[in-house]
């Protein structure tokens, strides 16, 4: 099923549909960027496909995590570093910024955009140092904040956020197809929303971090850009009302929906009952795990077969300046950084639930894992829960409370033999979580 839910992600399919009908004038030049984890499949879905149309690509770029070859003569490919930016996502950013000097009124763009463009992009404003953009997502990254209001702070901070990339392709036209790797599928939110205005005030951004305790933490230079854009002195992020936005059409063309329409179809052709829960997975990963747990569980108690399965994303807040486990990331300090992820996590907590129900829960098997095949910085895509992982881990010589605690999920479930391997999937749609009863 989890196979299943990672090929009806694949963005490959619905970028080919999306531009199937696609038109350019004889000699117009398009150029074709394609940002995000999925951006290798999606970029070779639109060359295909124009190329059956008859269209020229003049040039353009693919950003993604991992290097593979172009598909096209004219498209470069770059890989930037992810989920924490670095040398290659600097480099890619200023890639960017040199092919969108030469857009012309006539031209045409289109822009991929998958998930982890952020990052893979990232580079940050002019007088800001490139390491203190690297301590901003990570701090972001270990506190808690959903995506959402994480991106409303990264695209503040980032060349390329909060529509900057709009305002860079103007006057060219520019098409974007978004695989969404958000709740709520908002462009705005996706990748830190590149081509898309910002509806975030300067207020609400000084809000979230007061909020989560970040704005002490980050650098000086971050917080006067603040005060000056907030004292009107620093222009704000570009707005709905930018002209340039009159330039720019958005589409988003695939979701987690298409992962758990995957797995419900999957789960029915082997005869499984399935229900697919409507609301989304989101909040704290060890609460949501205790929760889906708990609902396998009333479910078995009714004498109910099957599967139920969640779609979305969850968050591990840590209380050290420590990497976070749910997005994965490399310590600032001098201590080893938690390693474990928010599936993992997910996971581990669900087994401590299921471990407590006895023969109750003995018909439970759970899967967690994200559509990208990662989670954290582990070699992990994510982790299996059941009512026996609690008590090997116990008999590995381990604690698996303290290892919840401290947010340390990948070695005590890898002692349990319970985590599912990392894989490249090219995609990235969140997270599925799977229970199956017997």
């Amino acid at each position: 099923m989890y196979d299943a839910a990672i090929a009806g992600a694949a963005p490959g399919p619905v970028t080919s549909a999306a531009l199937r009908d696609f038109q350019a004038r004889p000699g117009q030049r398009l150029w074709l960027y394609a940002l995000g984890k999925a951006a290798h499949p999606m970029a070779a879905a639109a060359a295909a496909t124009l190329q059956r149309s008859l269209i020229a690509i003049a040039g353009g770029v693919i950003v993604s995590p991992e290097p593979m070859a172009s598909p096209y003569a004219t498209v470069g490919v770059l890989q930037g570093d992810h989920p924490l930016p670095g040398r290659h996502s600097f480099t890619a950013a200023q890639r960017i910024g040199d092919m969108a000097t030469g857009m012309r009124g006539d031209d045409v763009a289109i822009v991929l955009l998958s998930g982890g463009v952020t990052s893979l992009i990232a580079a940050p404003l002019r007088g800001m140092a490139e390491s203190d953009l690297g301590q901003l997502f990570e701090l972001l990254l270990g506190s808690g904040l959903d995506i959402r209001r994480m991106n409303a702070v990264r695209k503040r901070f980032t060349r390329w956020g909060a529509g900057r990339m709009a305002l860079s392709l103007a006057p060219a036209r520019t098409h974007v197809y978004v695989m969404s790797d958000v709740l709520g599928d908002d462009p705005a939110d996706i990748g830190s929303g590149p081509c898309t205005p910002d509806s975030w005030t300067v207020k609400q951004v000084i809000d979230v971090l007061r909020e989560s305790n970040v704005l002490t933490r980050i650098a000086p230079a971050m917080r006067e850009y603040l005060t000056g854009v907030a004292r009107g002195v620093i222009p704000e992020t570009p707005k709905p009302a930018h002209p340039a936005f009159a330039h720019v059409s958005t589409r988003v063309i695939g979701s987690n929906r298409l992962a758990l329409d995957a797995v419900a179809a999957h789960a029915r052709q082997i005869s499984l009952d399935v229900e697919t829960i409507a609301a989304p997975l989101q909040g704290d990963a060890a609460t949501s795990g205790a929760q889906i747990a708990d609902a396998l569980l009333r479910r078995a108690q009714q004498g109910r077969t099957g599967c139920m399965v969640w779609g979305g994303e969850t968050t591990v807040q840590l209380h050290s300046a420590a990497a976070p486990a749910g997005k994965g990331a490399h310590a600032l300090s001098s201590e080893a950084p938690p390693s474990g992820g928010r599936c993992q996590e997910l996971a581990l907590a669900a087994s401590r639930q299921l471990s407590r129900h006895g023969d109750g829960a003995r018909r439970i098997t759970i899967l967690a894992a994200g559509t990208d095949g990662r989670d954290g910085t582990t070699d992990a895509a994510g982790a299996f829960a059941d009512s026996t992982i609690w008590e090997q881990i116990r008999q590995s010589g381990r604690d698996p409370d303290v290892a919840l605690q401290r947010h340390e999920s990948h070695a005590v479930l890898g002692a349990a033999g319970a985590l599912i391997p990392r894989r490249f999937t090219g995609t990235n749609v969140m997270d599925v979580v799977i229970g199956l009863i017997e």
